[in-house]
């Protein structure tokens, strides 16, 4: 059978829902470990990166049972709202590329000052700094506060803004390229399901109603 055919689409539209589900397993499972080393605590970034690999999972079973089921219902709702997580996720894709130095400054500074002080005093003992930037009187009693080892082995430590922004460049350009594979592969499961739904099982009633 060609790979045009009913029996090729079916198997693509599984297969990209079973990578789906590993992707899915992996973000829950990464999770899992990181909150069991200790590395992140935050119960908000923990249960964020969870929620986002649940989605994820539910997005495949409910596409992988319409795949093989040839469930109408299913694969139309599949089709939505995978094709709403594109729109979604390929806009944040592209702002994380088009993002310039200063907007990467203002957001982290913003961030920061929203954080609770554990948080923040997690992200200076991992990155071994002390304080965000030298611009307000805040820093000053973040820098009293701080547990970094740096204090202990310098005169000064380096403050954590400079250090977040040496990575975020980086940073986001992956993940603004991780985001529009994804997103193109997001796409790419649409248009699957949807030539699949209009698609005849040969083996079914030719009487039957699809």
């Amino acid at each position: 059978m060609v790979c045009g055919g009913f029996a090729c689409s079916k198997n693509a539209l599984c297969a990209l829902n079973v990578v789906y589900m590993l992707v899915g397993l992996l973000l829950i499972g990464v999770a899992a470990w990181g909150k069991g080393l200790g590395l992140v605590s935050s119960i908000h970034i923990i249960g964020g990166v969870i929620a986002v690999g649940v989605f994820l999972l539910l997005i495949a079973v409910a596409g992988l049972v319409g795949a093989i089921n040839h469930h109408q219902v299913l694969l139309f709702f599949y089709m939505i709202i995978l094709g709403l997580v594109f729109v979604f996720q390929f806009g944040i894709s592209w702002s994380c590329l088009a993002i310039n130095r200063s907007k990467q400054t203002d957001v982290i500074n913003a961030s920061w000052w929203v954080m609770s002080n554990k948080t923040r005093d997690e992200l200076e003992r991992s990155f071994d700094c002390c304080g965000l930037f030298n611009l307000t009187t805040m820093y000053q009693q973040d820098y009293a506060f701080c547990t970094a080892v740096c204090k202990s082995r310098r005169p000064t430590c380096q403050m954590c803004g400079e250090k977040f922004l040496k990575h975020s460049d980086e940073a986001l350009k992956i993940l603004g390229g991780v985001g529009l594979f994804f997103s193109f592969t997001e796409i790419l499961g649409v248009w699957l399901a949807m030539r699949f739904r209009n698609q005849k099982d040969p083996r079914a009633n030719p009487s039957a109603f699809l």
